[in-house]
């Protein structure tokens, strides 16, 4: 099972090192918890911006990232000022086979493939990082011991993403006006990095 895992795990940061050198944007695979650096890092040089991403993929309904990883990425991502703007991505892949034990066991229903792209630079103003869950619906907790805090950690809109939305908004030989950009973050608000703003949940 082990193997399996690591194996899902390195398909899908390979699709992502993929779908992310494309234009402007530059990625690697950095060899994870083996090396203790980050999955990928992904850089556009051109408008400086730094991506530091740890990548999770799963068959179940909930995904976690240890503290040791995000910490990591984080040191990783501060290493470079030269960048001016740098972000820490949580991405999350939930299979589209859900994994299931019965009557002891293992089976597999088809469900909806989702992916969710998640900015953690809040965990950077932490001196005790906790251990992050993402569910199935895209809701993220932070985890300390058995205790299960609500986040509301915004979405990042992706590269190819924002190059999928321009070619299906635009036809191909239109060029994106500049009032067209469409902002990185898709949550609302100000979040606190303190857990006593942050609202509890299970």
């Amino acid at each position: 099972m082990g193997n399996i895992r690591r194996s899902r795990g390195y398909s899908f940061e390979h699709t992502l090192v993929q779908r992310l050198n494309n234009g402007e944007w530059n990625a690697r695979r950095l060899g994870g918890s083996s090396t203790g650096l980050p999955d990928i890092i992904a850089v556009n040089n051109i408008d400086a911006i730094l991506l530091s991403i740890e990548a999770k993929s799963g068959t179940g309904d909930i995904l976690y990232v240890p503290q040791d990883q995000i910490r990591r990425s984080i040191l990783i991502r501060n290493m470079f000022s030269f960048y001016t703007t740098r972000h820490f991505i949580l991405a999350f892949k939930f299979m589209r086979k859900k994994r299931f034990q019965r009557n002891g066991g293992i089976t597999y229903e088809h469900r909806k493939l989702i992916e969710y792209y998640k900015v953690a630079d809040m965990f950077d103003a932490m001196n005790d990082i906790p251990c992050v869950k993402c569910t199935y619906e895209g809701k993220t907790f932070a985890i300390h011991g058995k205790k299960s805090v609500k986040l509301n950690l915004p979405d990042y809109k992706m590269p190819f993403q924002r190059s999928a939305s321009t070619l299906q908004a635009k036809p191909s030989h239109s060029s994106p006006s500049p009032s067209s950009k469409k902002k990185l973050f898709t949550s609302k608000g100000i979040f606190s990095t303190k857990f006593s703003h942050i609202d509890t949940g299970v």
